[in-house]
């Protein structure tokens, strides 16, 4: 980072805490970038001359008396077509041994777009995964989180997602990712010689845990550039957010500020607004679609990290192991996509909507149909079918590792139908039924 000649220094600090410090100065915006005794930090509050930064590295080591230069700039990444294929920092610096961008310098963390200059989603993202694209599919601009266990795959969904997806660009922004997941990540896309649409924004658990909180504002604003001037569909895939949440609890705590529920920051809510709200169809045709995995603490969804982003977000997908099946699927009653009805039937198969109702409400009656058996009572003819179907449904659908196009999704569904129940028994419009239920 170049400072220039006539930069003010200051020496003076007047307080430390393990993430922030705190000094007397002037002229001095929000998150605007600061070299603090060599050390990265950045503008968290101003109260009147009083200043503090929150030091990415953490302060330890850092004396009272260390130099302290603000560069008069918030974070800032440069942007063009060579992003694409390559791996870079929370400073958008690279990390793949790979030359240095050449590219136009933007400022990071602008606000999101007027909703004015937006346009209704109406394009489908396919997946290729059939528990999103049956039961939840995705529309261009949307906002959407997995919600997951720590435990379960979620990387691996998400870079499936990323090689399957229909769009022109992938941002990967990856936060607290262990050097394994970054790996895998890195390896997968290049075996599939998809780096070529791909940026990846890493932080892993070597970084200090503080950079994590420019990642998002990083792959945001590449996914800006693309969008907008590039007029790309580009998916932004953000992993994971509880740790980014984490992340702002650290530095709000070190700030001794009254945490709220589950010891996170009051403005958690508005945080992670900031970066969901970036999502965007513009309507000249580029758009900004956003899936994020929030991570559960022991399954627990009335947490604030995913209370507050089921509030901000358009539905949620949920990610659970299936015991029957040993596969971990898309769960088809805790997910929702709260814009699937703008594609459904309209750019996908006619009988979309009526498959995928038929399949939700059979599956529900196998649940019960579980519950009775659980409880010892005796099951009928149709109970054991709707547990035959409910089997066969999570191994050839739901299942996280399925991939196929819609329309073998639902001539799948329908074979299944078939296999287990009589017509009258699958209660779908007369027309589809005469028309797909093999003669």
């Amino acid at each position: 980072m170049e400072t220039q000649a006539f930069q003010k220094v200051y020496t003076k600090i007047t307080n430390l805490t393990k993430a922030t410090i705190t000094l007397k100065a002037t002229d001095i915006g929000y998150d605007e970038m600061a070299l603090v005794a060599g050390r990265m930090g950045q503008v968290v509050k101003i109260m009147g001359e009083e200043v503090v930064l929150q030091i990415f590295a953490g302060t330890e080591g850092i004396p009272t008396n260390a130099e302290v230069v603000f560069l008069g700039r918030p974070p800032q990444l440069k942007v063009g077509d060579q992003l694409a294929g390559r791996f870079f920092n929370a400073f958008g610096e690279p990390i793949d041994g790979g030359p240095e961008v050449d590219g136009r310098v933007i400022d990071t963390g602008g606000p999101s777009v007027n909703p004015v200059r937006r346009k209704q989603p109406s394009q489908l993202i396919a997946t290729g995964i059939a528990g999103i694209d049956l039961n939840n599919s995705l529309v261009t601009g949307q906002k959407i989180p997995f919600f997951a266990d720590p435990d379960q795959p979620y990387n691996q969904v998400m870079a499936n997602v990323a090689l399957r997806a229909e769009a022109d660009k992938i941002i990967l922004g990856g936060m607290g990712l262990s050097n394994d997941d970054y790996l895998y990540f890195k390896n997968i896309f290049d075996n599939a010689g998809a780096l070529d649409r791909i940026v990846s924004f890493v932080n892993t658990t070597d970084d200090p845990p503080v950079e994590r909180l420019l990642i998002p504002d990083m792959a945001l604003s590449a996914a800006e550039y693309f969008a907008e001037e590039k007029q790309q569909k580009v998916l932004v895939l953000l992993t994971d957010m509880t740790l980014f949440a984490d992340a702002l609890s650290i530095v709000s705590n070190r700030m001794d500020q009254i945490p709220s529920k589950d010891s996170m920051p009051g403005s958690l809510y508005s945080d992670l607004a900031r970066i969901y709200e970036k999502a965007v169809q513009f309507p000249h045709g580029g758009s900004i679609t956003i899936i994020a995995v929030t991570t559960l603490n022991g399954g627990d969804i009335t947490h604030a990290i995913p209370d507050n982003t089921g509030y901000i977000t358009e539905g949620q997908l949920f990610l659970r192991m299936d015991s029957d099946v040993g596969k971990v699927i898309v769960d088809p009653f805790r997910s929702l996509s709260r814009l699937k009805q703008l594609v459904i039937g309209k750019q996908t198969r006619e009988d979309h909507p009526q498959v995928m109702n038929a399949a939700i409400r059979l599956y529900a009656d196998a649940a019960n149909a579980k519950t009775k058996q659980d409880n010892g009572f005796d099951l009928t003819d149709y109970d054991e079918r709707t547990l035959k179907f409910a089997k066969e449904y999570s191994e050839q659908i739901l299942a996280v590792d399925i991939n196929i196009d819609t329309e073998k999704m639902l001539d799948t569904t329908w074979d299944l139908f078939q296999q287990n129940f009589e017509r009258e028994e699958v209660v779908v419009r007369q027309e589809f039924v005469d028309k797909y239920w093999k003669q």
